[in-house]
């Protein structure tokens, strides 16, 4: 049995598996790796804003919900004010950013840019000041 044998993306099973550190585990459905593409540009957001924006609760949704008669343009995000003891809600609507990318690179790209103007908005900045890799033109 080879070690590095994955035949079926399982990961290692038996003996092997026990003796070894267990690897991360690899996003593997579209969902689980738009959530982590996600996670990790929040987390490098809120690290450099905390300070300004307060409590944010980010969250991610397959889609944005429709009223009967919708006739707008389908949103990417969502942005919910928080008041009182509710945070702010930042929604990003999964299933449109993808749905307008090619491929793995150019969701994390869209996914960048729509939390760099969401952040943007809450902080009464321009969204080239949010992040250094914040590219508008995509």
């Amino acid at each position: 049995m080879s070690i590095t044998r994955d035949r079926h993306g399982r990961g290692l099973r038996g003996p092997i598996a026990f003796d070894s550190p267990v690897p991360p585990a690899r996003p593997r459905t579209s969902r689980q790796r738009f959530d982590a593409i996600t996670l990790r540009i929040v987390r490098d957001l809120d690290r450099r804003w905390s300070q300004r924006l307060g409590l944010v609760e980010y969250a991610v949704e397959d889609v944005p919900p429709v009223n009967d008669g919708w006739t707008d343009a389908v949103p990417l995000a969502a942005l919910v004010r928080g008041s009182g003891a509710r945070p702010t809600r930042l929604i990003f609507y999964r299933r449109p950013i993808e749905h307008r990318c090619s491929s793995g690179d150019d969701v994390e790209e869209l996914v960048l840019m729509v939390a760099c103007e969401q952040v943007a908005e809450l902080l009464g900045v321009d969204p080239h000041e949010v992040h250094p890799n914040y590219q508008s033109d995509l």
